[in-house]
């Protein structure tokens, strides 16, 4: 009784995870209006997440920091080909394509977590697991709308490619959970992205910015309160929900992301449902009751 109560506690933080992750349209637009690029955006969101999940586990427990060098690929694996990975991936995409049809992409996520566990963690797959699948991406589709118009192979690879580095996240970050806590784990993982994200967001460029706002206190807060809402809560929810629950379960679950950047949308950006938006939320929220009854 006591795993199940664990595992359900977990997919209700995966779930937490998606729905504060469809939250990021709100800060990415408002960033956008101060000029900042889409590089500078995650690289400002991932920095100070990582200063964050630092400060987490500089007061929960000091010797956390303490790893083995070995597992310094696993965390240059989870933080550059993981999170920077894909979220630099998808923005290209995005500028290769139509903003749905890079959503599609991305959320083949679940279906690569699923290859890769039964691959390297040997999970089963099985008749409800797939239903489950079929249903959050359909969901995902019809949410995102079906527009591939104008596809290039090139920006088909570069799509394809964020769905398969968010992926990474969770079988990654499950094989790290088995010898580091959630916060060694996020801290490290944000560390590493943060450092290459540096590499490529023309920090000289970035700075002035900050420099040339009306108000820049405003505009750290702001920064601020975008890594909290969209990086330090979700990915540490998630990651504490992979230690209950299967990486291929998990990939399904955070599905509920786009449905709640739909709902946002609808709330504060006044932009209508359409009856296939409408139908795709149901499929999401279908899928996910069918895992919870597993």
């Amino acid at each position: 009784m006591a795993g199940k109560n664990r595992q359900t506690t977990g997919m209700l933080l995966i779930i937490l995870a998606g729905i504060f992750w469809g939250s990021m349209g709100i800060f990415v637009r408002k960033l956008t209006e101060y000029g900042f690029g889409s590089i500078q955006i995650v690289s400002i969101r991932v920095t100070a997440a990582a200063l964050f999940f630092c400060l987490i586990l500089l007061i929960r427990d000091r010797t956390g920091f303490r790893i083995r060098p070995r597992d310094t690929v696993l965390f240059f694996g989870l933080g550059f080909g993981s999170i920077l990975f894909f979220t630099v991936c998808y923005f290209t995409a995005i500028s290769m394509m139509t903003l749905s049809a890079a959503a599609i992409l991305l959320y083949t996520s679940p279906v690569w977590i699923m290859l890769m566990s039964v691959m390297f963690f040997h999970e089963k797959l099985d008749k409800r697991k797939l239903l489950a699948l079929a249903l959050a991406f359909g969901g995902c589709v019809l949410v995102s709308g079906i527009s591939g118009e104008g596809m290039s192979l090139m920006g088909l690879l570069v799509g394809l490619g964020s769905g398969i580095g968010y992926g990474l996240y969770s079988i990654l970050g499950t094989v790290a959970l088995r010898r580091y806590s959630p916060y060694t784990v996020t801290a490290y993982t944000f560390l590493f992205a943060a450092a290459g994200s540096w590499l490529i967001c023309r920090p000289a460029d970035m700075i002035s910015k900050f420099a040339a706002a009306p108000r820049i206190w405003p505009l750290i807060m702001f920064c601020i309160l975008t890594a909290l809402v969209t990086a330090v809560i979700p990915f540490l929810a998630y990651t504490l929900g992979l230690g209950t629950v299967e990486a291929s379960r998990a990939g399904i679950l955070a599905t509920v992301e786009p449905m709640v950047a739909t709902i946002i949308g609808m709330i504060v950006f006044s932009e209508p449902l359409t009856v296939a938006s409408g139908a795709g939320i149901v499929l999401i929220l279908s899928a996910v009751i069918i895992l919870n009854k597993g």
